[in-house]
């Protein structure tokens, strides 16, 4: 599946100053050094490769006097771009024992201590959020909108997820509902018929004018595979459109008849599917228990699809998860 990169809006403005030329002899041709400092923050903080890397990059940091805070503020960096919200919670001690000791003169990212503050907050109200405690999100949310309103952008997403969250307690599918094949022209076919002797079903909500949606249709056949050798259901949805659109849909997924990919069909016109679930981006995932209880709605790439499938069925663990458990095994 697809990760996608989630940058808060206060990162957006990091800009490291090139150093000032040293001076070098008039007959040199080497190019002047950097002091080490400078150059291992700015290393530290265009790290985006693995949590290895990121260590040996921190590790070089502090041997060249880099502080405790700059660190800290570039690890939030790492996990905010790739969206590890248990590890952002998990940072939350860390942000306390510093929180009144912010220099302004070390800070990698914050121009204002009330800017370091409201991102303690938030890293308060994610781990509050993961915990269950949607009293102490609230509270800790709000007060990271009212350190830093500028920041409205960066910490709508996690109120939003709330309020799904809150939404989909009381929605229901009906199995009953019947839906039209994509590319076949048959007649419409009840969600039950998939469901029959399945323990759970993916919604899978997808359009054929989203580049990411195209990039991201051979991980999904990956993961519709693995779910279908293990008892889940696969339905991917497209929304209702004209007959261009659907011939471009069918298109699209022609590469991938053969492969236990799931069922295709197109989303109801009178009561769609995508409206009830609240679907705003795609692709999107939707975990539905046999029941036709919501278990996950959201981003493919977050955390929490693979929690809750896992849920189902322990040996639904994440593919990539999967192989690099298989090196660590073969080491």
């Amino acid at each position: 599946m697809r990760y996608s990169t989630v940058i808060l809006a206060w990162i957006a403005a990091i800009v490291i100053a090139p150093a000032a030329p040293a001076p070098t002899d008039s007959g040199s041709s080497s190019a002047p050094q950097r002091p080490p400092r400078e150059a291992a923050l700015e290393s530290l903080l265009s790290e985006r490769g693995t949590p290895e890397q990121l260590e040996t990059a921190i590790e070089n940091a502090r041997k060249n006097g880099v502080g405790a805070q700059t660190i800290l503020e570039v690890r939030f960096l790492y996990h905010v771009d790739r969206n590890e919200e248990e590890k952002i919670a998990a940072m939350v001690p860390e942000f306390l024992k510093l929180r009144d000791d912010f220099k302004p003169g070390e800070s990698a990212i914050f121009g204002q201590k009330e800017d370091w503050l409201a991102v303690i907050e938030y890293a308060q109200a994610i781990a509050a959020i993961r915990k269950g405690d949607k009293v102490a999100f609230k509270t800790h949310i709000t007060e990271a909108f009212w350190l830093s309103p500028q920041q409205a952008t960066a910490f709508a997403p996690s109120v939003e997820r709330l309020r799904l969250e809150e939404a989909m307690a009381s929605v229901k599918i009906d199995f009953s509902m019947k839906l039209a094949p994509l590319g076949t022209g048959g007649d419409p076919v009840p969600l039950e018929k998939s469901m029959k002797g399945k323990k759970a079903m993916l919604f899978h909500f997808w359009s054929p004018e989203s580049t990411e949606c195209e990039a991201s249709l051979p991980d999904f056949a990956t993961t519709a595979e693995l779910l279908a050798s293990n008892g889940v259901a696969v339905v991917s949805l497209v929304p209702p459109g004209p007959a261009e659109f659907l011939t471009k849909a069918t298109a699209m997924i022609n590469p991938l008849k053969g492969k236990n990919a799931g069922e295709w069909f197109i989303d109801s016109t009178a009561t769609p599917l995508a409206r009830d679930l609240r679907i705003k981006n795609l692709p999107a995932m939707v975990v539905v228990s046999d029941a036709g209880k919501i278990l996950f709605n959201g981003d493919p790439a977050d955390d929490g699809f693979w929690n809750a499938l896992k849920k189902i069925d322990a040996h639904l663990v994440r593919p990539d998860a999967d192989e690099k458990q298989d090196e660590k095994t073969k080491k």
